[in-house]
């Protein structure tokens, strides 16, 4: 094995023993060496996984490299652009009161697994949520106000009175959520990003989606009663089986729209009675 690695021409000295001098940093082989002996990788704190790397590389062990690759990765240091993780937005959420806000405004949680958390009432304006898990999640009286929320998973997420103002959400799949607040209080989606995204079977009642952009969204089976469509770009979405019982829908776009199995009778002059 030693006397030749695949990607390079190299040989070692032989002792009158019969013994193979192999003249390599010794910290970065021994986790090598005793690998080959037990099978198991293990690295001293003090040694960098970098140089263990290249030593696989150089010795072609390709069997411990992807195992390598993730601790370099780890071994990362965090700067002020590094997603934040799931650990560490649970440590501030247990932490603060229950009285106080919690500021993630501007953060980056981008690709964080945050289903079912508790994150009621936390301002999340201008945020990084880009990839996120957040199924399941209590997102009532968030702020997510300009942030950047694509390809993110809100399945099955409670969102009571929620503000979307303007966020990024195209992609994102947000099935069954529950936008709907007993007390009357209602989702703010004016302007929102929602181009294929998939919000069947979730509970809409009077959410402001006015001069929102929903083209080839997936809305079926959504309550949205009394709902403001107005100007919303609704191009190619499918409708099928919605309740749009006093719903908004003046100067919305509804070109390429499918009807199929409206809950009630839709009139292109519909507005919000006072």
């Amino acid at each position: 094995m030693f006397s030749q690695s695949e990607d390079n021409q190299w040989f070692s000295r032989v002792d009158q023993t019969g013994a193979y001098l192999i003249d390599r940093p010794a910290k970065y082989f021994l986790p090598i060496l005793n690998y080959l002996r037990h099978g198991q990788l293990i690295i001293d704190e003090s040694v960098n996984p970098a140089g263990v790397l290249e030593e696989a590389k150089f010795f072609g062990i390709t069997s411990i490299q992807p195992r390598l690759e993730q601790l370099v990765q780890l071994n990362v240091k965090p700067t002020d652009y590094t997603p934040l993780t799931r650990h560490q937005i649970s440590l501030s959420l247990m932490t603060t009161p229950s009285n106080c806000e919690l500021r993630c405004q501007g953060l980056n949680f981008s690709g964080a697994d945050l289903s079912k958390l508790d994150l009621r009432n936390i301002n999340f304006k201008y945020a990084n949520l880009s990839d996120t898990n957040l199924a399941g999640a209590n997102l009532s009286h968030v702020n997510f106000e300009r942030a950047d929320l694509s390809n993110s998973c809100l399945d099955g997420a409670n969102m009571m009175a929620v503000k979307l103002v303007c966020a990024q959400l195209e992609g994102a799949s947000m099935k069954g959520c529950n936008f709907e607040d007993p007390s009357g209080s209602r989702a703010n989606m004016e302007g929102a990003n929602l181009k294929e995204v998939n919000l069947e079977g979730s509970h809409m009642a009077g959410v402001n989606l006015r001069v929102a952009t929903l083209k080839n969204s997936n809305l079926r089976n959504c309550d949205l009663r009394g709902a403001i469509l107005a100007g919303s770009n609704l191009e190619n979405c499918d409708l099928s089986g919605c309740d749009l019982l006093d719903a908004n829908l003046r100067g919305a776009n509804l070109e390429g729209c499918a009807f199929a199995m409206m809950l009630s009778a839709l009139h292109m002059s519909q507005t919000l009675k006072s």
